[in-house]
């Protein structure tokens, strides 16, 4: 088993509030084996001198869609699964090159796509996948138009391929079932109404606590939780109240549901860049004058949102949520959140909560013996300067992924 060993780095360990220098870590296989602020004997090893650039775990955004690869969402139904899968294959390589080594799919991306990925047939991040996102008649899930009737192929309609319709207890549980049979990580539900629907207004109320607790008791008898599609008080009260382990956006939360949160341990998952970028560019990619009004319904609560949870105590997981031509614009969440969080605040999002919300602490989100051999190097202290992390990596002189190096400017 191959041993890279990097040395004269400085370490950001978001378990701390600055960087540590002169750091050593050694790699073994797929994991990190010893990290040292002494040199670490290993005579075998290749060497990567990181010439007090700054060494740090490899990214995680808990909210994507690698195969929502279009703005307006309709023009899906015209895409076959074949150039939906060529899309989103561009879609996870570019999330890779930002230095995002894990990222979790909330409604779209299957087994297929993520068992390619961890088999190297394509190049992406580490895939948490949710599978189809279900929701009720006429709710976020629901794209069909209003001359539309029954549910439509999935094998010639990409947005089909990506959302399930589900109405009634029984109904859901099977709907859960199956996405739990298709190997998803995750299950999720839409309970509000959502900016890229054409005729669910946000503060409509989808699914019955019934079928909500159905879905979360089949997702936990199975190994798995839930994250829920919610942006009103009432939404994420109802969700919360069932057992929904995530909420998804919350821009609308108010002090009381994020105390319920904070009770039931539950997680946030914001995620700002979408609908900044969306409303600056997403009418040019044929998003239509309705769902850009529901944005601006929703886009002055997302810094608020980051105050409230704060306050209460809730975890927030880092989130994107882009579509399509928007997705480049991943990184910028860091800086749009440094309006109201700590520049590490915003790391450990992105590192430690992250690897919470998927259930790997100490495997993601971390450089220490035994994690995931995730790794960035950076030109510079993003402690310091937030932007180092923004744009197209950039500024990443190395990006290694279990081990193996997607990225590597240090190469003797």
């Amino acid at each position: 088993m191959g041993q890279i060993l990097f040395k004269n780095a400085k370490l950001l360990d978001p378990n701390e509030d600055a960087l540590q220098g002169g750091t050593s870590v050694l790699v073994e296989g797929d994991k990190i084996k010893e990290v040292s602020q002494k040199p670490i004997k290993a005579p075998k090893a290749d060497v990567i001198d990181c010439g007090g650039k700054t060494l740090m775990p490899g990214l995680i955004d808990c909210h994507v869609h690698v195969f929502l690869s279009e703005v307006n969402i309709r023009f899906l139904e015209a895409m076959p699964l074949t150039m939906m899968t060529a899309k989103g294959a561009d879609q996870a390589l570019a999330m890779l090159n930002r230095g995002f080594t894990t990222v979790r799919d909330t409604g779209g991306a299957d087994w297929g796509m993520r068992d390619a990925i961890a088999q190297g047939y394509l190049k992406g991040p580490r895939l948490f996948i949710a599978g189809r996102a279900i929701g009720p008649t006429g709710g976020h899930s629901d794209a069909r138009r209003r001359t539309d009737f029954g549910a439509g192929c999935r094998c010639c309609n990409a947005m089909n391929f990506c959302l399930e319709v589900s109405d009634g207890t029984d109904p859901v549980r099977a709907a859960v079932r199956e996405q739990l049979r298709q190997g998803v990580d995750q299950i999720k539900i839409m309970v509000s109404g959502g900016v890229a629907s054409p005729y669910d207004p946000l503060d409509s109320r989808q699914f019955t606590l019934d079928e909500i607790g159905a879905a979360v008791e089949e997702a936990e008898a199975f190994g798995r939780y839930v994250q829920a599609h919610a942006y009103t008080p009432e939404a994420i009260t109802r969700a919360v109240s069932k057992g929904v382990r995530t909420i998804e956006h919350g821009n609308l939360i108010d002090e009381k549901s994020a105390k319920l949160m904070k009770q039931k341990g539950a997680y946030m998952v914001a995620n700002l860049v979408a609908y900044y970028a969306m409303k600056e560019r997403a009418k040019e990619f044929g998003m239509n004058a309705d769902m850009l009004a529901k944005n601006d319904l929703v886009i002055d609560g997302g810094l608020k949102s980051l105050e409230i949870c704060k306050r209460a105590g809730v975890k927030v997981g880092y989130g994107s949520d882009l579509l399509g031509q928007l997705q480049v614009d991943q990184s910028r969440e860091f800086l749009l959140r440094r309006e109201v969080l700590s520049p590490i605040e915003i790391l450990r999002q992105a590192t430690l909560v992250g690897a919470e919300i998927l259930r790997q602490e100490g495997k993601l989100g971390i450089v220490a013996p035994g994690a995931y051999a995730d790794i960035l190097v950076v030109d510079g202290d993003p402690i310091k300067k937030l932007e180092l992390l923004t744009g197209q990596g950039e500024h990443m002189s190395v990006i290694m992924k279990a081990g193996q190096f997607h990225k590597n400017r240090l190469a003797a």
